[in-house]
């Protein structure tokens, strides 16, 4: 058997046949010029209509997609009619050169300058490549690259997957997801848990393997395996009779001892939500208010934003909706409000922030907020994302009361908020440690890079320390307001203990995490809880902390998880 350790970042335990994901488009000869006969109007108009086709084409895939996998899709056709791209397409083809040699050279110059930028622009440089691809396959009329067909379920292969690919998997074909690049918050493995999908990243070499190859995938413990024994089958099996246990929720997260911890979902629209409430979560820990909004040029009017909001709230009558306001970036840019010029987006005017360079959308947003809040019955809780200082919520919470909006409060993603959550929290009633971010700004580490995989983890414990900190400063003279954890973290069932024992209060999750969180939450008491969250704070190391955690939870093993 060949083995090939990766990193795991959704759970399973499955065995298929793989299919490797086709061949890139071949580049185009350099210096390849304009055909005879072919002017360099001509051309420009052949490529603009080529990056119309692509955009088109992936806004019709958004349109029957949900969630995270529709944002990804709307924000890569965005990213076929840039105009950098295609600007600097046509200046090639004045001169002479290829539309296609135009448009690859021009999507290297992009993706490159993004990468150099790093932090949420290097995202997007793997876009820009995806994207002039597609172009590249238009203008020569070849299928464009993508998820390879196929009669029978398989196991999917690649390097790694473009975003606009990710998001349009069907879970019935596909077995599960394995990537030789990519990192632990990639598209890839966002989008994996959100499918329900085994996947592990990270796995070097796994691409080299021949169509065809039957392998078995461990999606928590992060590693493939070619030509399983009969233990592996064994365990694929046992995972296939046990998984259907996790595919229910009472309704109710709670410890063995009955302490209660609400199991919420993130979202990012009223689809999301009405799923989510199909499979029993208990309410929204992060309503993802930008997802609503990606393909707009302008501001929507606050009635548009309130139809939006509605949708949502509708979902959950009588329970909490916690609803983060716009949170622009790089990796979600919004044309009316995303400065795409800065040096270092991750470091830049996101968030709360973009209050500072573009007044007004804020307060239109609460405005929004508190219109649909009156047209539902959902309980709304309103927070700001990069929130700093306690300056800095003072300010939104006062933009919240003169909204009419009753509970404001703030994201922990920037480590000075957690280390100032006692002052931050006087201003405030509620936070919620979006752990995504925190980590990367904790280890200063990009939370896409593959390589930094081992430090771009929840389970470092000066995250943890961090996490303990905002909970600590949440109790001070007495006043206990509630801190949820809405990152990527909250899905992981080993460390939602450890959340848990650290005094967190509620979980967020992608909703297809939720029955599996709950399973393992029911078989600990909350001292035994608190006991683990000290273990995993007095480890030397994010790897021994989740082994030396994960050794004392054996319902891990027995779950597959």
């Amino acid at each position: 058997m060949q083995n090939f350790p990766g990193v795991g970042v959704s759970p399973g335990r499955v065995i298929g046949v793989i299919r490797q994901m086709p061949k890139p488009i071949s580049e185009p000869p350099a210096g390849e010029q304009l055909a005879p006969g072919t002017t360099a109007e001509e051309a420009t108009a052949a490529l603009k209509a080529a990056s119309q086709a692509v955009h088109d084409e992936l806004k019709a895939r958004a349109a029957h997609a949900t969630g995270d996998g529709k944002a990804v899709l709307e924000a890569t056709a965005l990213m076929a009619k840039d105009t950098m791209l295609i600007k600097g397409a046509s200046k090639l083809i004045a001169r002479g050169v290829s539309g296609e040699r135009a448009i690859w050279e021009s999507g290297s110059s992009v993706s490159e300058m993004l990468h150099n930028l790093g932090g949420y622009m290097a995202e997007r440089a793997t876009d820009v490549l995806d994207v002039r691809a597609r172009i590249v396959a238009e203008l020569r009329g070849v299928p464009a690259p993508g998820i390879p067909s196929s009669s029978t379920p398989f196991i999917l292969v690649a390097e790694d997957l473009a975003p606009a690919d990710t998001a349009t998997l069907d879970p019935n074909k596909v077995l599960a997801l394995v990537t030789s690049g990519g990192g632990p918050q990639s598209h890839t493995a966002i989008i994996a848990r959100s499918l329900g999908l085994p996947a592990v990243v990270a796995a070097v070499g796994v691409d080299e393997l021949p169509d065809g190859t039957e392998v078995y995938v461990d999606g928590a413990a992060g590693s493939i395996t070619a030509q399983p024994d009969g233990s592996l089958r064994a365990a694929a099996e046992a995972w296939a009779a046990t998984a259907s246990l996790l595919a229910e929720f009472s309704g109710t997260g709670a410890t063995a001892d009955g302490h209660l911890v609400p199991l919420l979902a993130n979202v990012g629209g009223g689809k999301d939500a009405e799923a989510a409430a199909k499979l029993g979560a208990e309410g929204v820990g992060l309503f993802r208010t930008e997802f609503c909004f990606l393909e707009r040029d302008t501001e929507p009017s606050v009635e548009e934003q309130a139809a939006a909001y509605k949708s949502v709230f509708d979902a959950f009558p009588g329970k909490k909706v916690v609803l983060r306001t716009l949170d622009a970036g790089a990796d979600k840019p919004l044309p009316f409000l995303t400065d795409s010029t800065e040096p270092n987006p991750a470091l830049g005017v996101r968030g709360y922030r973009t209050d500072f360079t573009t007044p007004g959308v804020l307060d239109r947003q609460l405005e929004a907020i508190a219109l649909a809040e009156k047209q539902s019955e959902a309980d709304v809780w309103v927070m700001a994302p990069m929130i700093s200082t306690a300056e800095e919520a003072a300010h939104f919470a006062s933009m919240c009361a003169g909204a009419g909006i009753r509970n404001p409060g703030v994201m922990v993603e920037v480590p000075s908020a957690a280390l100032t959550a006692e002052s931050i929290l006087r201003e405030v009633n509620f936070a919620s440690l979006g752990t995504n971010d925190l980590t990367q700004y904790a280890m200063a580490a990009d939370r896409q890079l593959g390589p930094l995989a081992n430090l771009n983890t929840p389970w470092q414990p000066a995250v943890l320390r961090l996490v303990g900190l905002t909970v600590e400063g949440s109790r001070a003279e007495g006043s206990g307001k509630p801190v949820g954890v809405c990152g990527e973290a909250a899905a992981d069932p080993a460390l939602a203990v450890v959340l848990t024992g650290l005094g967190v209060n509620t979980l967020s999750m992608t909703a297809r995490s939720i029955a599996a969180v709950a399973a393992v939450l029911k078989t600990v008491t909350l001292s035994e809880a608190q006991q683990l969250a000290k273990l995993a704070l007095s480890a030397p190391s994010a790897t021994e902390a989740r082994a030396w955690v994960r050794e004392k939870l054996p319902v891990l093993e027995e779950l597959g998880l």
